[in-house]
């Protein structure tokens, strides 16, 4: 059944996944308010609610990201012992207690957990997450970057804090994982609104579910009690030729876009706070946002699909690997994939990104971890 038609209040920039460029929401309103201020959460974050923290809990996006992505070889015998214990630790590191954090402030440390298609699969094949992605263009994915059975995000305002969370998790995992891809990622300064630039120099105004009715209708699984309270993630990594797109005239760049680079307004018009007018045309007719610019490529309305929320990141692993870690949640996995095959038909961007990595994953619904998935 198709999703509602997104409300047009949300409707600043589109849901591509390189719209998802670090950013979380519409831009501020003049260059001079573009200053970054400091909005970075630092207090303990609940781990033990109804949902799996690090999704819409905090509502900014820390500033350093973990991702990694694990096989779980003999998962039936060992995947129960692990969400359970892990279930036991994320609660003591998100809330500073555990003795790995060496008394440090927990930063608002989250840690989320998601299990791949194929052992969603195998517990039963008509769960949602029990798909997983197509191919796209644009792929340059080996085996070992292709899928998985685990997905560990841990996310935290400090780094230090982040790498010791990660550290005690995968210590208490043993050898129940086995590693397949991982990357460490960050966000340069939100907004109190979450928007951020990203490594090409845009703020991206892009569109996030806002309230609990949004939140319902586009993020969170509904459904059997296995799942709900759950989402689907996607995670993507993708390296940007951003040498590439800043040697091209400021003016080529926005065309690009769809955006002013210095204040964000969409090139419709309107101020940096006013919507995408994709039947703006100048007075011979041309359309004042291009038809291949990443705004109208990727915008709900020509896309047909749902709003992701995302908390994605930048990486930068030397000149040569510099690009996107795209996070994004969603209740069905068509969003996404909708807005991936109109990103791939035609947006320009998309010439400047190759996708090293990819993967879908059942995100569990709070803790404990699996308790009603693994009954």
């Amino acid at each position: 059944m198709p999703l509602p038609r997104p409300d047009r209040r949300a409707l600043l920039l589109g849901v591509g996944a390189l719209g998802a460029l670090a950013a979380c929401s519409a831009p501020a309103a003049s260059p001079r308010a573009n200053a970054p201020v400091s909005t970075e959460p630092l207090d303990a974050v609940r781990a033990d609610g109804p949902r799996q923290a690090g999704i819409a809990d905090p509502p900014i996006a820390q500033r350093h990201c973990d991702l990694s992505i694990w096989d779980v070889p003999d998962w039936r015998s060992t995947l129960r012992a692990l969400l359970a214990g892990w279930s036991e630790l994320i609660v003591s590191l998100a809330n500073g207690s555990a003795p790995a954090l060496a008394g440090l402030a927990p930063s608002a440390l989250t840690v989320t957990v998601g299990l791949g298609p194929r052992v969603v699969a195998a517990i039963d094949p008509a769960l949602p997450g029990a798909q997983d992605l197509p191919a796209f263009a644009g792929e340059r994915i080996s085996e070992q970057h292709r899928g998985g059975d685990l997905m560990l995000q841990v996310c935290a305002s400090d780094p230090l804090v982040v790498s010791l969370a990660v550290g005690e998790l995968t210590r208490a995992a043993g050898t129940a994982l086995r590693s397949r891809w991982r990357q460490t990622a960050f966000r340069g300064p939100s907004r109190p609104d979450g928007a951020a630039r990203n490594m090409l120099g845009f703020v991206d105004g892009i569109v996030v579910p806002r309230g609990e009715q949004e939140m319902n209708r586009e993020v969170w699984l509904e459904g059997p009690e296995r799942v709900r309270g759950g989402s689907i993630a996607v995670v993507r990594r993708m390296r940007l030729d951003a040498t590439g797109f800043l040697g091209l005239p400021t003016t080529e760049q926005e065309q690009i876009f769809g955006r002013r680079r210095d204040t964000a307004e969409p090139l419709s018009g309107g101020g940096p706070e006013a919507e995408v007018d994709l039947g703006a045309k100048t007075a011979d007719g041309q359309y004042l946002v291009p038809a291949d610019s990443h705004v109208r490529r990727a915008h709900p309305l020509t896309s047909g699909s749902g709003i992701m929320l995302r908390r994605s990141y930048s990486f930068d692993d030397g000149p040569a690997d510099r690009g996107l870690l795209f996070i994004a949640f969603q209740r069905e996995l068509r969003t996404f994939v909708a807005t991936q095959h109109r990103l791939d038909e035609g947006d320009r961007l998309m010439r400047f990104a190759v996708t090293t990595a990819s993967g879908t994953f059942l995100v569990l619904p709070g803790l404990p971890l699996g308790r009603a998935l693994l009954r």
